[in-house]
């Protein structure tokens, strides 16, 4: 399916490009949270060219124990995802316990087998308006907790398999994470404010032509 879908994509990027402009994200969040479809969001994002100029991945400082209750960014997620609980010690030290990467529909037994992915890596949100933040926002970006689908616990194979690549790039292998990857990739731009090139708008308009249309909601993050 994502063969078939994936030629159709080129056929939208050169409509897509016309509508590119410099966009910026917007400097501050409202509280109220927003409710939307995954083509609304979608057809929603900024789109604007990318610019990598300047990244180095040091500029989003992670993982960060910012509650200061010994687990850090990475830890949570992994207490927070565990399908079957691993046991904790001392310092946030993590045991055992069972994960499941949906990104390939498998079950990983133990942390060491484990990546937190960004869901929008860490290069594409810089590309796409976070050059612009400051070093708070992207520590704040890098280590959000504040939606489930910012961050995801998933095997490492997929993790650095994706690297920095956007969905006209690179999709999960297992296809039925197809949907639900568009829709965190989605809300994860759409909460931080961060534009879209053309053709990854592209590829996401003709990939969500897969998918049932259902309502999504977010809170804006700034």
């Amino acid at each position: 399916m994502q063969t078939h879908i994936r030629s159709t994509v080129l056929t939208l990027a050169a409509t897509v490009a016309g509508l590119a402009t410099t966009a910026a994200p917007a400097s501050a969040a409202p509280t109220e949270t927003v409710t939307t479809t995954l083509r609304e969001a979608i057809h929603a994002l900024p789109v604007a060219a990318e610019d990598r100029t300047g990244y180095e991945r040091t500029k989003f400082k992670h993982w960060v124990d910012e509650d200061a209750d010994s687990c850090n960014t990475r830890q949570e997620v992994l207490l927070a995802e565990a399908i079957e609980p691993p046991t904790v010690s001392g310092r946030c030290t993590i045991t055992g316990g069972v994960w499941h990467s949906y990104y390939d529909d498998t079950d990983v037994p133990g942390a060491r087998g484990l990546d937190i992915d960004h869901l929008v890596p860490l290069a594409e949100a810089w590309d796409s308006g976070a050059s612009s933040w400051s070093g708070q926002e992207r520590q704040r970006y890098a280590n959000d907790l504040g939606d489930a689908r910012s961050l995801a616990a998933v095997s490492a194979r997929q993790n650095r398999s994706k690297a920095d690549q956007d969905p006209r790039e690179w999709l999960p292998t297992d296809p039925g994470a197809l949907c639900r990857y568009l829709e965190e990739w989605t809300v994860v731009k759409s909460r931080w404010g961060l534009s879209a090139d053309p053709g990854e708008v592209a590829a996401l308009t003709g990939l969500a032509e897969a998918c049932r249309d259902a309502r999504i909601t977010y809170t804006p993050a700034r």
